[in-house]
């Protein structure tokens, strides 16, 4: 690029007013202020860093947010293969029952089973053999 530049000289001394056009190459002019072109990669570098970071960390706690939360708010079923939403199993299959004193076969089969305990309790007495539980 180049500016045109007007002299106003005096050339030839009859004539006092003559006139010059000359093109001047144009001065260096550096339109970035600020940091280094290096400097500013490594701090986007660093905060692509950071981003990335947090949508790991959003990502898994999340998954263990949905991991932790029961599995009957999502219409589950019950280890017995009830629908949890029909009635609150305490007790589940594969888990130990200690019988306390003043306890009975259908007070077993109610914490088993509450929407159908005598169904519980009929597949409590043949497990059994007998329908009398000796608490310890």
């Amino acid at each position: 690029m180049a500016i045109a530049r007007v002299w106003e000289e005096e050339i030839v001394p009859n004539d006092d007013d003559c006139r010059r056009l000359e093109l001047v190459p144009e001065p260096m002019v550096s339109f970035r202020t600020g940091l280094p072109i290096s400097r500013r990669r490594a701090a986007r570098e660093r905060m692509m860093r950071r981003r990335r970071r947090a949508i790991v960390a959003l990502g898994v706690t999340l998954s263990l947010v949905i991991l932790a939360w029961p599995g009957h708010a999502f219409g589950g079923v019950t280890g017995l293969g009830t629908p949890a939403d029909e009635g609150t199993a305490v007790l589940t299959s594969g888990m130990v029952y200690v019988v306390q004193p003043g306890d009975s076969v259908m007070t077993i089969a109610r914490l088993i089973d509450s929407s159908d305990p005598g169904l519980a309790a009929r597949a409590l007495r043949h497990e059994l053999g007998s329908s009398v539980v000796v608490p310890g």
